[in-house]
C-alpha cells in the first residue's frame, strides 16, 4: 500500500463502474479515502470494483444513481453522507456518447449526452459545494474544504466531427469548470479538470481491439503508447491531494501529447 495521503477521507467517483472511473475509485481508495462507487445499469461489475477495494484494505460501497436525473444525485448524496458522515472528494466522470452525423443527430442523441456529460457534472458539483461550505476545513484532514474534479477530454479543445454532442459536452465541462472554480475558491474548494487522450477502455474499444486500428490511433499519439485507466487514476489522487493544493481552475491533460497536434510535427 502506497503512502495514504487521502486517509480519513471519503470520495464520490460518478461512473465508477468500469474504464476511468474504475481507474480513480481504486486509486483513491489505494491512498487511503472511502469510495462510494456510483454506476447507472451494471450492479455486477460496480460490485466487484467495491470487492477489489475490500481485498485491498480499503473501504468502499456501490450505488446506483442516474447523474442527470436532480433526484438520483441528491439521494446518492445524502446516502453517502448516512454511511461516511462526511464528503471530501468528488469526482465527476460519468460519461457517455452517441454518435452521428451532425444533420442526422437527433434531439434525443444530443439530450443524453448533454445530460450525463455536462448537466450530471453541474448537478453532482452542486451538491458537492453545498456539502463543503457546510463542513469548512476538517483540520487535520485536508488543507481545502472540499475538492471537484470535472473529468474532461482532450476534445475540450480539439474539434470532433461525428461527436458534436460529446465535443460540445467536453466543451462546456472546461468553462463550467473554471467557472465553479472561480466562485467557490473563496471558501476554500479546490476544482480541477482532467483531459485523458485515448484511454484503454470500453467506450472506445474499436480503437484499439485490433492491431491495425491501434496503428491508427497511435499516430494520434506522439508518446506512441495508448493510456490506461491507471494513469488517470494516479493523476486524480495526486491532484486531490495536499500536494496539489495550490491548483484550481485548470484542465491538467493526461494524453500522450494528443493535443500537441502531432499531424504538423512533420508539417510546420
Amino acid at each position: 500500500m502506497e503512502t495514504q495521503k487521502l486517509k480519513k477521507q471519503s470520495a464520490i467517483v460518478t461512473g465508477a463502474d468500469s474504464g476511468i472511473g474504475k481507474g480513480v475509485a481504486l486509486a483513491l481508495a489505494n491512498a487511503g479515502a472511502k469510495v462510494l462507487v456510483n454506476y447507472f445499469h451494471n450492479h455486477t461489475a460496480a460490485d466487484e470494483v467495491v470487492s477489489q477495494i475490500v481485498a485491498e484494505g480499503g473501504e468502499a460501497i456501490a450505488y446506483q444513481a442516474d447523474v442527470s436525473k436532480e433526484h438520483d444525485v441528491q439521494r446518492m448524496f445524502a446516502h453517502h453522507l448516512n454511511v461516511f458522515g462526511s464528503l471530501d472528494i468528488l469526482v465527476n466522470n460519468a460519461g457517455l456518447q452517441k454518435d452521428a452525423k451532425f444533420v442526422d443527430m437527433t434531439l434525443d442523441e444530443w439530450n443524453t449526452v448533454i445530460g450525463t456529460n455536462l448537466t450530471g457534472q453541474f448537478l453532482c458539483s452542486r451538491e458537492a459545494a453545498k456539502i463543503f461550505i457546510q463542513q469548512g476545513i476538517r483540520d487535520g484532514i485536508s488543507r481545502a474544504a472540499g475538492k471537484i474534479i470535472c473529468m474532461s477530454s482532450v476534445h475540450e479543445i480539439i474539434p470532433w466531427a461525428g461527436h458534436v454532442n460529446y465535443a460540445a459536452s467536453k466543451g462546456g465541462i472546461s468553462l463550467f469548470m473554471k467557472s465553479i472554480a472561480q466562485e467557490l475558491a473563496p471558501q476554500k474548494i479546490r476544482v480541477a479538470g482532467i483531459g485523458p487522450g485515448a484511454i484503454q477502455t470500453p467506450i472506445n474499444k474499436e480503437a484499439w481491439e485490433t492491431p491495425e486500428a491501434l496503428e491508427k490511433l497511435l499516430t494520434l499519439i506522439p508518446y506512441n503508447r495508448i493510456g490506461k485507466p491507471d494513469d488517470i487514476g494516479k493523476l486524480a489522487a495526486w491532484l486531490v491531494s495536499d500536494d496539489a493544493d495550490y491548483i484550481t481552475g485548470t484542465t491538467i491533460f493526461a494524453d500522450g501529447g494528443m493535443t500537441l497536434y502531432p499531424g504538423f510535427a512533420d508539417n510546420g
